[in-house]
């Protein structure tokens, strides 16, 4: 075996790096991302800052090269990762309606069976291309006041698959609660209890069990719980609560819950949760072990990653594999784009530079919302695959692909042809 560059006789890394990192204790560094993929050379400072910085780029071994990521802080990127786009014309279905609806914000349109439900400033109307009908006022409980908080609180709404029920919470906020929609009347009022809740969007979600419409819910930081809304009756009793004092019960969770997202089968869910010191840590549960009766299945989920921060974009792209914006880890700056990973073994399969903004997953492909439009990418090979050119929608219906923007007094929908 030839010695290397770096002095080594060993394998070389996929990354080249400058010779002031080829030491004990290589100093901090910068990536130079090399325009292939994802793949980046390594720099130190004062090399970074050179006007032919690529120069002092030489082989290192496979041994240096982790010495860096093992000793060394990486503080930021300099080039650009490779974006692919292999655009074609997006083919689907439109309609165009007129609509005097005005959403509370982004976050306040969601599917029903035969067309949307929106969370107005008078409650809750359901639309369709026929018209508008008013379903229901909607009560929150006062948020309490907050004197730093990490977000401000915002409404946000979610409808069951079948069409029977919404959640009307407050992301960054402590309270929610869920009505009928065929009577119009609240049938459970949420609460995620009052430690740290400003940080996170409100843990919600909706199931299709055996007997009917259950929602899953937060009911304390580090919980959540599982209610069949038919009977009011909790499916997930048990004990987690801890005083402090002695050694932490086998159950005990350090986690708090985030953002949830059923996948298409209801099996799995993804939460979008923190731990300390803070970092983003996605974990999936298992619904099916959860509600079968294993009732600590989401006390030890299946955790991701840890990431530098949370509450971003995710999306299912089939039952085993989901979508997380963006790329990165709790000790890296964070690139623009998704990683791909295999829920039934926690496996991170893919990633690849590109998509930002809000986005959801169908047919195995992800449509990400930008300012221009709606972008069409393939997670299978990390390009994009086409622009749905000014159209920005704000809801999705999982079931049918349809998707819906409503603004300007018009409602406009697109479904991505099979």
């Amino acid at each position: 075996m030839d010695v290397l560059p770096c002095g080594h006789a060993a394998n070389a890394a996929e990354a080249r790096g400058c010779a002031h990192l080829v030491v004990e204790r290589p100093p901090d560094h910068y990536g130079w991302f090399t325009g292939v993929g994802l793949a980046y050379d390594l720099l130190c400072g004062e090399c970074s800052k050179d006007d032919d910085p690529r120069s002092h780029l030489i082989v290192v071994c496979v041994g240096c090269a982790d010495r860096v990521d093992d000793y060394s802080d990486l503080l930021g990127w300099f080039g650009q990762p490779e974006i692919r786009h292999r655009d074609t014309e997006p083919h689907g279905m439109w309609t165009t309606a007129d609509c005097a609806v005005e959403p509370v914000n982004g976050r306040c349109v969601a599917a029903l069976p035969g067309g949307w439900l929106v969370l107005t400033e008078a409650g809750l109307v359901e639309i369709d291309q026929a018209g508008s009908r008013f379903v229901a006022p909607v009560s929150l409980a006062v948020e309490p006041p907050d004197r730093l908080p990490a977000d401000p609180p915002r409404p946000a709404l979610h409808t069951s698959p079948d069409g029977r029920y919404a959640a009307v919470v407050t992301d960054f906020g402590r309270y929610g609660v869920v009505l009928d929609l065929v009577t119009g009347a609240p049938v459970r009022s949420l609460d995620r209890g009052d430690y740290r809740y400003r940080h996170a969007s409100y843990p919600v979600a909706f199931l299709e069990s055996g007997a009917g419409t259950v929602v899953v819910t937060a009911t304390d930081w580090n919980r959540l719980d599982a209610f069949d809304l038919a009977s009011g009756r909790l499916l997930t009793e048990r004990e987690t609560s801890w005083s402090g004092d002695g050694p932490k019960p086998e159950h005990y969770l350090d986690y708090f819950h985030g953002a949830l997202l059923t996948g298409p089968s209801g099996r799995w869910l993804l939460d979008d949760g923190w731990v300390w010191s803070p970092s983003g840590m996605p974990v999936v549960h298992d619904v099916a072990a959860w509600l079968g009766g294993d009732v600590y299945a989401t006390e030890h989920g299946r955790g991701l990653s840890v990431r530098d921060s949370w509450d971003h974009p995710m999306a299912w792209v089939d039952e085993h594999i989901a979508a997380i914006q963006p790329i990165g880890r709790y000790d890296q700056p964070a690139v623009a784009g998704v990683e791909v990973y295999d829920v039934v073994d926690g496996r991170r399969v893919g990633a690849f530079a590109g998509p930002a903004g809000r986005m959801w997953g169908h047919d195995g492909l992800l449509y990400v919302v930008t300012v221009t439009g709606l972008e069409i990418w393939d997670p299978e090979d990390g390009a994009r695959t086409g622009v749905v050119a000014g159209f920005t929608p704000i809801a999705h219906n999982p079931r049918t692909g349809r998707f819906a923007e409503l603004t300007g007094g018009r409602l406009r929908t697109w479904t991505p042809a099979s």
